[in-house]
């Protein structure tokens, strides 16, 4: 019985490592080139706007990291966050097309020997530090990092230099419950936006700031994408 017990635990401990092994899923850049015909649509072209739950530009996604935009894509294909084209677009990729778009992206428009940009000259407005320090965990910067442009884990974005309207419209999606077709599921993020810490004016007055932050993210117009030979 003991043996019986023995080869049973080795056999779940195998299948479970199995399992691990095959989530660790490594992205190839060169391959994600070949993949972007859904992308480069709406975020291959600079000042692009979606009309989608209001018209805002599209978020700029290259030289964003790879773990997150990997993260965002796998939040639209679950569920997690619900935007009718996004998850249409999201289900139709598997595990390794994310993983190589992720990468592909992350090194879109990236020089070698680029330094993240450094800390804006001049400090935010008093109304927009006093906004921040509502905060009283340090989440925004704790997260983002001090300048938006550092987050603190790979499944967190880089914000500085975002669209101000994609960011504000992005914050209030955390807000929407029950809602098949909007809204995005995260606890934390659902915390820092809840209306009795921030009115929409005031959220707005966030994302404006934010986007005024030097930062990595950018738009590289479809012209200029070098696919490789197919």
């Amino acid at each position: 019985m003991n043996k019986l017990l023995t080869t049973m635990f080795a056999l779940a401990v195998a299948c479970v490592t199995v399992s691990a092994q095959a989530q660790q899923v490594t992205g190839k850049a060169q391959d994600g080139a070949k993949k972007v015909q859904m992308c480069v649509g709406c975020h291959g072209i600079i000042g692009y706007q979606a009309s989608f739950p209001e018209i805002h530009k599209v978020p700029m996604i290259a030289g964003q990291s790879a773990t997150y935009i990997s993260a965002a894509l796998t939040a639209y294909k679950g569920g997690d966050r619900k935007h009718p084209t996004m998850r249409a677009i999201a289900d139709s990729l598997t595990e390794q097309d994310i993983a190589d778009l992720s990468a592909y992206y992350s090194q879109l428009g990236v020089k070698e020997g680029d330094a993240p940009p450094a800390a804006p000259a001049k400090a935010a407005s008093e109304n927009v530090q006093a906004l921040i320090a509502r905060d009283k965990d340090n989440s925004c910067t704790k997260c983002h990092g001090a300048n938006f442009n550092t987050p603190n884990d790979g499944t967190v974005p880089k914000l500085a230099g975002q669209h101000a309207d994609y960011l504000f419209v992005a914050l209030k999606s955390y807000r929407v419950k029950n809602n098949p077709h909007l809204g995005r599921s995260n606890a934390v993020m659902a915390a820092q936006v809840e209306p009795k810490k921030f009115t929409n004016a005031e959220l707005k007055t966030l994302a404006t700031y934010i986007s005024t932050l030097p930062g990595e993210l950018k738009v590289v117009p479809e012209s200029r994408l070098h696919h490789a030979p197919q």
